[in-house]
């Protein structure tokens, strides 16, 4: 269960009673949608269903029977955020528009890359300021997916900027290949790999653009800065880094 605090209340009103129930903000707009797949227990704040839900007040049991045909809480949960409205405070948009503008910034910066500069990453931080200087503003209840593109849209007029992936051959020595490896498989996509007659690892992985530092800082992690990288731009060309 999530706490109050990150609750909001979904509301239904049907057949002259009001039906409320408490619900992870980004759950209710994913039921609302058809598009939730989790558990729902763990995206609730009350396993319960409630008339007024600020004061604890409960409906009849008659009247949960009556409009939805069972008085099972977890039952009624759904129907009552598909159906109803999701109220939100002043402060709970406030919290959840910081939240999703900061994601947003996060995103683009992973998937990112200026054009202009051998495609290399763009800081948070530029994007962070790129974005004041224009009309864009996050909405609290998009999910953050379905707001990328309308960003880079408005980002473009002021810097350079593409979403792309980067392709990278790593070597890495025999005396870190065990442990490396690993990580580097959970890094991005794993599209080849080999193991050497010395006992070194090669592999060949993709990933968004953006990420490159992060990716060459985990190699050097854990190979005591050891390994080689190539970043692989076609069959014929590669670019050794």
């Amino acid at each position: 269960m999530i706490s109050l605090d990150e609750a909001v209340t979904a509301r239904l009103e049907s057949h002259g009673e009001r039906f409320e129930v408490l619900v992870d903000p980004d759950a209710a707009l994913a039921i609302k949608r058809g598009e939730f797949d989790g558990d729902l227990e763990e995206v609730i704040a009350a396993e319960d269903v409630f008339e007024n839900a600020s004061r604890g007040d409960r409906p009849p049991e008659n009247a949960l029977e009556e409009v939805f045909g069972t008085t099972e809480p977890m039952e009624v949960i759904p129907e009552v955020v598909e159906r109803g409205e999701i109220q939100i405070t002043a402060e709970q948009r406030r919290e959840m528009q910081e939240q999703k503008h900061k994601s947003l910034v996060n995103r683009i910066a992973r998937n990112a890359v200026n054009p202009q500069m051998d495609d290399a990453p763009h800081p948070p931080e530029r994007i962070e300021s790129a974005l004041e200087e224009t009309d864009f503003r996050v909405d609290p209840m998009e999910p953050v997916e379905n707001q990328v593109d309308e960003a880079l849209d408005a980002l473009r007029p002021v810097i350079p900027i593409r979403f792309d992936t980067v392709t990278v051959a790593v070597q890495v020595p025999a005396d870190y290949a065990g442990s490396a490896q690993a990580k580097i498989r959970q890094f991005g996509d794993l599209e080849r790999e080999e193991w050497q007659p010395d006992g070194s690892w090669v592999g060949v992985t993709e990933f968004p653009a953006g990420m490159q530092n992060d990716f060459y800082d985990l190699v050097n992690e854990h190979t005591s800065g050891e390994a080689e990288t190539q970043i692989i731009e076609d069959e014929d060309d590669i670019n050794t880094r």
